[in-house]
Parts: C-alpha cells; sequence; structure tokens
C-alpha cells in the first residue's frame, strides 16, 4: 500500500533520532466541543501520532479510565459520525498528524465496513486498531482496510507466542502497538528491561515501528518505555485527567482543555526525551 502519515510520521522521527509519543483520548469526552479542543491541541502539546477511541458501550480490553470517557462520551451523544465529523474538523486545520481510531469492530460491523472506510478515509482517518478483530478474520476488515489505504495496525502481547506472531505481524502495516503488561488499561506498570527484550523479539520480525502501551502514567514512563521502543503510548493518564477537571455534574470547565494538554506536554517531553 501507499505510504501513510503514519509511515511518514515514523520516518520523520527516526531520521531526527527521537521517539514518538502517541496520545490516546475518546472522542466526544467529556463532550464534542471540548473534545475538539483537546484534539486540536495535541499536536503542539507534543503529540505525534493521536489515536482516537471510538466510543462503545462494552470496551472489554479497557480499565475503569478509558470505560469511564466511553460512557461520558457516548451519555453526551457521541456516535461514529460525530467521531469522524471530529476527524474532519481537525483535518480542516492539520495536515500532517496522524490519526488512529481505536476501539472495536461492533460500532464498525454496524455502521457498514464499506461505508465506514470510505468516509474514514475521506475524512482523514491514517489507521485503525481493533482489538477485538483476530488474524484469522483479515477478511472483515484488515484486508479491505488496507486496500483503502489506512493502516491497520496489530496489537502484540506478553503472551504473544513464537507460533502466534507471524500471523499477528502479517497484514499489520503503521506500526505495532506492543502491550506492555497482561491485563487491561491503566492497570499495572510494566518493567523496561522486560518490555526491551520483547520488544526486540518483535523486531527480529518486522520493520516496523514498534510502540509500546498500557500502563504508562508519568512522563519518566514515557521515557522508559519509549527508550527501549520506537515510541510510547499513553491513553489511561489523559482521560483520567480529563475526568478530574469536570465540575460536580460531569461538564467540562475553564482549565479541562488547558490541564490535559499540559499534561500531555509532560508526557511527550518524557517520550522525546528517550
Amino acid at each position: 500500500m501507499a505510504e501513510t502519515r503514519i509511515d511518514r510520521r515514523f520516518a520523520e522521527l527516526k531520521a531526527q533520532g527521537k521517539k514518538a509519543f502517541v496520545a490516546y483520548v475518546t472522542a466526544g469526552d467529556p463532550d464534542a466541543e471540548t473534545s475538539l479542543k483537546i484534539v486540536k491541541g495535541l499536536p503542539k502539546a507534543g503529540a505525534d501520532v493521536i489515536e482516537l477511541g471510538m466510543p462503545f458501550s462494552d470496551p472489554m480490553a479497557d480499565g475503569p479510565a478509558i470505560q469511564a470517557s466511553g460512557k461520558r462520551a457516548l451519555d453526551a451523544g457521541a456516535t461514529m459520525v460525530k467521531t469522524l465529523d471530529l476527524v474532519r474538523a481537525f483535518r480542516a486545520e492539520d495536515a500532517d498528524t496522524p490519526i488512529v481510531l481505536m476501539g472495536y469492530y461492533n460500532p464498525i460491523y454496524i455502521y457498514g465496513v464499506e461505508r465506514f472506510l470510505a468516509d474514514a478515509k475521506d475524512a482523514g482517518v491514517d489507521g485503525l486498531i481493533v482489538v477485538d478483530l483476530p488474524p484469522e478474520e483479515d477478511d472483515e476488515l484488515c484486508i479491505p482496510a488496507m486496500e483503502a489505504g489506512i493502516n491497520f495496525i496489530r496489537l502484540a502481547t506478553p503472551t504473544t507466542d513464537e507460533k502466534r506472531l507471524p500471523a499477528v505481524l502479517a497484514n499489520t502495516s503503521g506500526f505495532v502497538y506492543y502491550v506492555s503488561i497482561t491485563g487491561i488499561t491503566g492497570s499495572a506498570s510494566a518493567q523496561a528491561d522486560v518490555v526491551g527484550h520483547a520488544v526486540q523479539r518483535l523486531k527480529a520480525q518486522t520493520d516496523l515501528p514498534v510502540a509500546v502501551g498500557f500502563g504508562i502514567k508519568t512522563a519518566d514512563m514515557a521515557r522508559d518505555m519509549a527508550g527501549v521502543a520506537d515510541g510510547a503510548v499513553v491513553g489511561s493518564a489523559l482521560v483520567s485527567c480529563v475526568e478530574a477537571t469536570l465540575d460536580d455534574n460531569g461538564k467540562a470547565t475553564a482549565d479541562t482543555v488547558d490541564k490535559v494538554l499540559a499534561l500531555a506536554g509532560e508526557l511527550a517531553g518524557g517520550a522525546h526525551a528517550a
């Protein structure tokens, strides 16, 4: 497939000797307007790639923080159409920062795969991470996405053994997302030396960049994880920051956007210092 924004961004960072900071926020959290302001501000805060969570009622791989963010977004009226509208509005001002939609297959299936891929490409989506579609189902979404020019990014985990790994990597593009822990997002923290060994095992079988996520909460952790990989992914810490700024009615405050972007800046500084 043709070169994508994701390919270009990782190549640029490699040429500069820098590691990537990948920032995850949930689309529409805590409301559409605030969410767009956060997403628009992430590149200036240091995000090299933006992962946008597609709100879903049953996010089985996600911990309490991201589950809560999805519920806030859904309660505020988030839909797949509005998620794509958010990407479109972002793209009107930023033609370069890669955007990856992350989530589950159900909302895409309901939307319709062909329609979804056409609309996502038109809106400016660069990649997909769909955590509940295994390689055995590549014909369902992965192959059509690649044919549409959208990277399909797969997750590898500590339990992905040598027998399974080739299947996981077979149709992956853009980058490989290494899940640093066994468990859900925002839970335990990983050890950099252990993750480093795992990343090397991946790199022995793929030329793709490897970004490490799950359990990274601080700038120091982002630095340590980016130091043994090509980048660090942070999600739960950012969506927890959103939640911490809301008023008693769960509404955004005057501080919400600035505080989330300030934390993103700290985390980016950590990853970029690796």
